[in-house]
């Protein structure tokens, strides 16, 4: 099989809703589908999260990075940690567990590095989306970690496909998995549920433009992936970015405070487990 061939058997079989999951991304959904349910009271979210122990300790991690712990007395448990976060980050967290079992299943090599650059580079968006949300675009900032945890996982799910079909995705200057990926990503979207905005923004992210004053969630995981320092590995080369002086966003906030910005980010992305996939 040819790798056009192999793109379209992977496009075909998604938008026929034939998406394979791993035995260990239906265990996390399952969690998922627990933790959304209206009526899951805290104690029994405290007891899904500790029965996941990457999750409980992602959970108390980013419970004590500066963003949610202000005072700095440090969290040493799940329940505080969960009643910190709240759930809505902690549905986040279970998404980058999902994201991250595509990635683990991964053997080759070479994929397997692909799939570690781009959990980093995940990472890093989630991490700046949020903070940009809270100082430039104003949305709500945990949507932006949860849309810039979910929104590169139609790549993951192509990652874990092409171990089984050689050479899918070297040099592709007509852009097949580009293609192959927009198809994927509506379905996989489907299948985890994603709520509708984080979904519309997600397919609209690849060729969209920034607006000025970035006021959307879209604009927020464009800024996000401008400032990323570690670049997806299923993406164009990008261009290099301008001084900020010659920036736009020089128009809404000055250097040392973009800076700052993506320090704190660098803190959150460290919290949330950095580049490692298990």
């Amino acid at each position: 099989m040819n790798r056009i061939e192999a793109f379209g058997t992977i496009a075909a079989q998604a938008a026929r809703g034939e998406i394979s999951f791993p035995t260990s991304v239906n265990a996390v959904l399952r969690l998922q589908e627990a933790l959304n349910d209206p009526d899951c009271h805290l104690e029994d979210a405290i007891r899904l999260v500790l029965g996941e122990p990457q999750l409980a300790a992602r959970t108390v991690a980013l419970a004590n990075s500066s963003t949610f712990n202000s005072s700095g007395k440090p969290i040493t448990n799940v329940r505080s940690a969960v009643t910190r976060i709240g759930y809505r980050n902690l549905q986040m967290l279970v998404a980058s567990l999902v994201v991250r079992q595509f990635g683990a299943r991964i053997e080759d090599p070479d994929l397997r590095h692909k799939a570690e650059q781009l959990w980093e580079h995940t990472v890093q968006v989630a991490a700046l989306a949020h903070v940009f949300a809270r100082r430039v675009t104003f949305v709500n900032p945990d949507t932006a970690m949860f849309a810039g945890i979910v929104h590169e996982v139609g790549g993951f799910y192509l990652l874990s496909r092409a171990d089984g079909f050689p050479g899918l995705l070297d040099e592709d200057p007509e852009k097949w998995a580009e293609l192959c990926e927009d198809v994927v990503t509506r379905e996989v979207a489907r299948k985890l549920a994603l709520p509708e905005p984080v979904a519309d923004a997600i397919f609209e992210l690849r060729g969209a433009w920034l607006h000025m004053p970035p006021a959307t969630l879209l604009d927020t995981l464009l800024l996000a992936n401008l400032y990323v320092s570690v670049p997806s590995p299923l993406g164009t080369v990008r261009p290099p970015l301008p001084e900020h002086s010659e920036s736009a966003l020089d128009y809404l906030l000055d250097e040392d405070s973009l800076h700052r910005m993506i320090d704190e980010a660098a803190e959150i992305s460290a919290s949330m487990g950095g580049s490692m996939l298990v």
